[in-house]
């Protein structure tokens, strides 16, 4: 008998059924000890020496394992593929050890990025020792996080009342609402004024275009900034005789962006689906666990704590079949698009989070879940097909008009934009976080030196604002640009922050709290 040691107990029941009678699948129910919250559980001057203390739900667990390991041929670790999996291998190989339950039985580790038949078959061929290094860096960040935490939190107990605790990466994501929250108090707004004149060709087709230069000088965003220079503009407009002085079309291409990392899932869903981080990972937990298919568990996506872009060549090939079954040839570029990440200490151990079997599409498995499992299925399926479809093909037009009205004269410009072939578009474009005119407008066609009627000329008061309070997409995109925390640490840390009364969230938004 081999007994596998996995995390979850619905893991453990899906897993026993792919590998058979020869074998029994136990969860460790996620870590199964800690660090005391007591002076002393980490020893600086003692090589950073460390107490562990076993939790106690996990106390009858592990004494279950242990009585299995004792009458097995061999013990099998297979917790995430991650840090904190590799870490829980780990513990509990410690705590069979220190229980005397392994005497020379052999360990193996095994990974599997997905919860397929297949996957957890290829990688019981592929055993392997605990990666040291990975848990050295565990230990690392463990001991950090409680030297900082059990360091700062006693001050803050004592300088401010009901605070709770702080951390070596809450109390970052904390200082950047805050300090996001001081340049909105800090922030002066300001007047401006834009300029629209809307014209029409001979054929009374519709050019709407803007103030761009006065007499010679270029005009900003900002530069207009009362009423009467706005009136006065206006004013020359309105008896302004206008033409055509230059017409520049590139032809331009948009390409897919890259699969699915545990950032960018969190981030999408938060704009196109409305989930907040922990709701997203949750949904992504049971994909990955598996749901049932018609009478048999199946997980659907591969592991959703990553930060690798790239996906396993036979996910390419098969996502390439996909794309010529369902689009056609014209939608496949010649070869398959290679990602690397941009983030600044991605790991990129892993594939990018995907579908396990390209097949299957979001249409067929509908019924079989959830609305919300359905919907981020449906995600992370267009934005991995898309990912490895032809680029769009656009044309962006400029077109510059002259107004002239006696001795002064003016630049306006229209731009716009023709989408000549959808490519990945026909099935994903990525959400925005501020809303924009994406595309602009389709301009007529005009030529050099053509007279332009002038229908009206409209002079518009805005105010500048101050740049936008954190969303939880927006604070996750930060704080992965700036290297803190980690694809698993994410969430927990906003569920911290606002647990704690750190910050609140109001209409979607971080807003600091006082005590923050």
């Amino acid at each position: 008998m081999n007994i596998v040691i996995v995390e979850s107990p619905a893991k453990a029941k899906t897993i026993n059924k792919y590998l058979g009678s020869g074998y029994r699948v136990l969860a460790s129910y996620g870590h199964i000890r800690d660090l005391p919250a007591k002076d002393g559980s980490v020893k600086p001057d003692d090589d950073f020496d460390m107490l562990w203390e076993v939790d106690g739900k996990a106390k009858k667990r592990l004494a279950e394992i242990a009585a299995a390991v004792k009458d097995a041929d061999r013990l099998i670790l297979a917790t995430d593929p991650d840090r904190e999996g590799e870490a829980i291998s780990w513990h509990v190989l410690e705590v069979l050890r220190q229980k005397r339950a392994l005497k020379d039985k052999p360990v193996e580790r095994v990974v599997f990025n997905a919860i397929t038949k297949q996957a957890v078959l290829d990688a019981m061929k592929k055993p392997r020792a605990i990666d040291a290094p990975l848990v050295d860096a565990y230990l690392a960040r463990r001991a950090l996080d409680y030297l900082v935490g059990f360091t700062l939190s006693p001050v803050l107990w004592r300088k401010l009342p009901g605070a709770r605790s702080a951390g070596r990466v809450q109390s970052v994501a904390l200082r950047l609402v805050c300090d996001r929250e001081a340049e909105i108090e800090r922030f002066r707004t300001q007047e401006y004024w834009s300029i629209l004149a809307r014209l029409a060709t001979a054929g009374d087709a519709a050019i709407d275009a803007r103030l761009a230069g006065l007499d010679g000088r270029k005009i900003g965003r900002l530069d207009i900034g009362t009423k009467a220079e706005a009136d006065d503009i206006k004013k020359m407009l309105d008896g302004a005789a206008f033409r055509v002085i230059d017409i520049e079309s590139k032809p331009q291409k948009r390409h897919p962006q890259p699969p699915f990392t545990t950032s960018t899932l969190q981030q999408e869903a938060s704009r196109k689906l409305g989930f907040s981080a922990t709701h997203t990972m949750r949904v992504a937990q049971r994909l990955y666990e598996g749901v049932n298919l018609g009478g048999e568990t199946v997980g659907l996506i591969t592991y959703m704590r990553t930060d690798g872009v790239q996906i396993a060549p036979e996910a390419v090939r098969a996502t390439r079949d996909a794309i010529l079954s369902r689009f056609g040839g014209r939608y496949l570029p010649d070869v398959p698009r290679h990602y690397s990440t941009k983030a600044k200490n991605a790991q990129e151990a892993h594939e990018a989070i995907r579908p396990t079997e390209l097949g299957r599409h979001p249409d067929e498995v509908r019924r079989m879940l959830e609305p919300d499992e359905a919907r981020l299925y449906e995600l992370v399926w267009k934005r991995t097909v898309a990912s490895q479809m032809e680029s769009a093909e656009l044309e962006r037009t400029t077109i510059d008009v002259e107004a002239r009205n006696g001795g002064r004269v003016a630049v306006l410009r229209a731009t716009g934009a023709v989408i000549r072939f959808d490519g990945f578009l026909t099935l994903y474009q990525e959400g925005k976080d501020d809303e924009e005119d994406e595309e602009g407008r389709r301009l007529p066609a005009v030529a050099p030196n053509e007279a332009l009627q002038r229908r009206a000329v409209e002079a518009s008061q805005h105010f500048t604002e101050p740049p936008p309070r954190y969303t939880e997409a927006t604070l996750i995109k930060k704080m992965e640009e700036l290297g803190i925390g980690r694809p698993s640490t994410y969430t927990s840390t906003l569920a911290v922050l606002r647990d704690r009364g750190y910050v609140t969230l109001e209409k979607k938004r971080l807003l600091p709290e006082d005590k923050g």
